[in-house]
């Protein structure tokens, strides 16, 4: 794997993490459905993100870098496909790996977003798709982080539209397949190490997956710059020229697009925790904030309009939290369906959205500078709303299935 050096110094002048006690933050006791084992490794999660990474967060941020020095760490916390059985995956539960990607958004999400997209996306993807042989070349060494994965599907000129319109083609020639195409915001896709490829089959024209080493020939990848969300995130612009890829590459049981929604529908619901987080860090350092900025000689805690909107914002999270919970739940007793994943994440983006802005109301102008926290946050939640589904068509999956009727073009 290509690393990126870390610089020979680096910035810690940003407010500390808020110690705020689980009762302000956890109004609800959320955490106690895990049991003691799950709890441990959470907070040793939480304590690798407050000591290791947030101190790198503004340098790396403004620079628009990932700060690879953070990999081995997230390695031995052991968080890559956390709910996968077998094939050198943890096995554990959906509920926990959804704490654990909010525990890391509420952070940072462009953390959170790199390993969504290694251990949910890509690993997913071989898991959900791929052969028992696939699974076990492919899976241990990502799970190990010694293999990043990214996930192709968005085109520069589809986004929503992938389930009918890819426009990047499969050729089968003998024993391999020939790639043509091109995929846009493909997170990892400049450090990384293998790809999964959706493109449409010349031959029958459905979609099929297909694991692409980043370093064939004929595979380019330019990194994505001016990005004001998720600058942490190393997005790139892939460009596929007659790439060749074996017929033992191919995922095997990937031969619809239903089969690439199958892998949706369970990281779609990631992304839902993922927005919980945002909206938990946003809030968190809005309280910290407001409990030590003083005004007209007091804390500005104690002012009736900072307290509504704290508690605008606790209701938002709480609330949002409860959704990923049952929603969490509901994929470890294997009765998830499309319909869930897209009404938490509409529904939790969308309450995000609001709590971040109130956060940066909150801090006045204060709120807009990168050292108090927030403003981060705010930025980062514009990508959470937007990618695996916009809230508008979240709302028309849930919408077709309490009509019966599909309202897509």
């Amino acid at each position: 794997m290509t690393t990126i050096p870390a610089p020979e110094t680096e910035s810690t002048d940003i407010d500390p993490v808020p110690d705020l006690a689980d009762a302000v933050t956890d109004f609800y006791h959320y955490e106690q459905l895990l049991d003691a084992d799950e709890r441990d490794l959470l907070h040793r999660v939480r304590d690798f993100m407050r000591t290791e990474v947030h101190p790198l967060l503004l340098e790396y941020w403004s620079r628009a870098e990932f700060p690879q020095q953070i990999v081995p760490g997230m390695a031995e916390l052991g968080l890559a496909g956390l709910p996968y059985q077998g094939n050198g995956c943890p096995g554990r539960s959906f509920l926990l790996d959804g704490m654990i990607a909010m525990e890391l958004a509420r952070i940072d999400c462009s953390v959170a977003t790199f390993n969504g997209v290694h251990g949910g996306l890509a690993m997913g993807s071989i898991y959900l798709c791929g052969s028992d042989e696939q699974r076990e070349r492919f899976l241990p060494a990502m799970s190990r982080y010694e293999k990043i994965g990214s996930f192709g599907l968005t085109e520069p000129g589809v986004g929503s539209g992938a389930s009918g319109g890819l426009l990047t083609t499969a050729e089968r020639i003998g024993d391999e397949w020939i790639l043509n195409g091109q995929k846009k915001w493909i997170g990892n896709a400049t450090f990384g190490d293998l790809t999964i490829i959706w493109a449409r089959d010349v031959a029958d024209g459905r979609v099929k997956g297909f694991v692409v080493d980043n370093h064939s020939p004929g595979f380019d990848v330019q990194k994505q710059e001016h990005k004001f969300a998720l600058r942490i995130v190393q997005n790139g612009l892939i460009t596929l020229t007659d790439v060749r890829v074996s017929e033992e590459d191919r995922l095997q049981n990937a031969n619809s697009f239903a089969d690439t929604a199958a892998v949706l529908r369970m990281t779609r619901a990631g992304v839902a925790w993922m927005a919980v987080g945002c909206a938990r860090g946003a809030y968190e350092n809005a309280l910290a904030y407001a409990k030590s900025r003083e005004q007209f000689g007091r804390p500005i805690g104690g002012f009736q309009l900072v307290q509504d909107l704290l508690v605008r914002m606790l209701g938002n999270n709480t609330a949002s939290w409860g959704l990923c919970v049952r929603l969490s739940q509901l994929q470890d007793q294997g009765l998830a369906e499309d319909r869930h994943s897209s009404l938490a994440k509409a529904i939790c983006t969308t309450r995000m959205r609001d709590t971040v802005g109130w956060a940066r109301e909150l801090m006045g102008g204060n709120g807009i500078l990168l050292e108090h926290n927030v403003g981060r946050f705010v930025a980062d939640a514009e990508a959470i709303y937007s990618y695996e589904g916009t809230r508008e068509m979240n709302t028309l999956i849930v919408g077709r299935a309490l009509t019966g009727q599909s309202a897509f073009v």
